[in-house]
């Protein structure tokens, strides 16, 4: 009888002729990897949609001394003002901590049925059409004049245009594009095409075993994010012992600590259930230290942290006339 392994072996010839992992069971040597400034894994929050919420949970952090790396805002920078977005700069600044904010437009909260139907939902986040895409650029860099350097991302073609953007200098090269979950990324092959189009760290699907993770590391040297638990609206998995396999196996990693707090995802989050996130990220913390000691934590100067800066605001159209640009690119 053959194995797993054997079989459909020319089309496995082909994927290791074009440097992708063959099966989720070819197990390589691709552990004990960094991150670029050095370290495994970096512990981040989600949820942290206003300034009052991160600031809580800020505090919850050190009094249960959880080493948190990059915080999540979910719900987008279009529904926070300017004021509160610079407070969030502020504070993320003060603690060293990256700051990943959302692009706000999205299906689900446009004016078309289609996302909020049964077949729909299947779109996730993505965007609807030409007008959404440019309110989306327009959310980046709104973020990008209050001092946000890190942005989530929801959709293919967005990301491509964001990636381009920033290589001609439309937007700062520095910026940090994280791929949301909502995208739905569940396997290497799609991982590479992502990596390809300027996604610095990719938000795999939570529900892939060890093996299937580890498969992601053969194809890709970008950060991966990786859900320790999740919202009972996204299957209230628990995963706390597998956490330290997964840095094993597949480093380095984002770990978002906490969602199983919450019923639903993206909300604001009471006083009860951010105290059980920030307890959660202190567990999966301890079970590191336990069972994976050599592990370090991320280097405050790795950049995918995005951790953003303090400034005057400045209109992005310094950073590149909209004109000139224009013109250099038609002529």
């Amino acid at each position: 009888m053959m194995n797993n392994l054997e079989m459909f072996s020319e089309t496995r010839d082909y994927l290791k002729s074009i440097k992708m992992p063959t099966s989720d069971y070819e197990q390589q040597d691709v552990s004990g990897q960094e991150f670029d400034a050095g370290g495994h894994y970096g512990i981040e929050l989600s949820s942290m949609n206003n300034a009052n919420i991160l600031l809580r949970a800020v505090n919850l952090a050190k009094q249960l001394k959880v080493p948190i790396s990059r915080i999540i805002e979910c719900r987008g920078i279009m529904r926070l003002p300017d004021n509160e977005i610079k407070e969030m700069v502020k504070i993320c600044v003060g603690e060293q901590m990256g700051l990943i904010m959302s692009v706000g437009p999205r299906a689900i909260s446009d004016i078309g049925a289609f996302a909020s139907s049964p077949n729909g939902k299947r779109m996730g986040y993505r965007l609807r059409g030409m007008e959404n895409i440019v309110h989306a650029v327009e959310d980046v860099r709104r973020g990008v004049e209050l001092g946000v350097k890190g942005f989530l991302i929801y959709d293919e073609g967005l990301l491509f245009l964001l990636n381009k953007m920033r290589k001609e200098g439309f937007l700062p090269k520095d910026i940090i594009l994280k791929y949301s979950v909502h995208a739905g990324c569940a396997n290497p092959v799609s991982a590479k095409l992502l990596d390809l189009n300027g996604a610095d760290t990719i938000n795999i699907i939570p529900d892939l075993d060890i093996w299937m993770i580890q498969a992601f590391r053969q194809a890709i040297k970008s950060p991966l994010d990786v859900f320790s638990d999740t919202a009972k609206a996204a299957g209230g998995l628990l995963r706390t012992y597998d956490v330290p396999k997964m840095i094993s196996y597949a480093s380095p990693l984002y770990l978002k600590c906490g969602p199983i707090s919450q019923h639903e995802q993206n909300h604001l989050p009471t006083e009860v259930e951010l105290g059980e996130r920030v307890k959660q990220a202190r567990n999966v913390f301890e079970h590191i230290e336990r069972y994976l000691p050599e592990a370090k934590v991320v280097n405050k100067n790795e950049s995918t942290l995005a951790i953003p800066e303090m400034k005057e605001v400045t209109k992005v159209s310094e950073i590149k006339n909209q004109m000139e640009y224009y013109h250099e690119k038609v002529a």
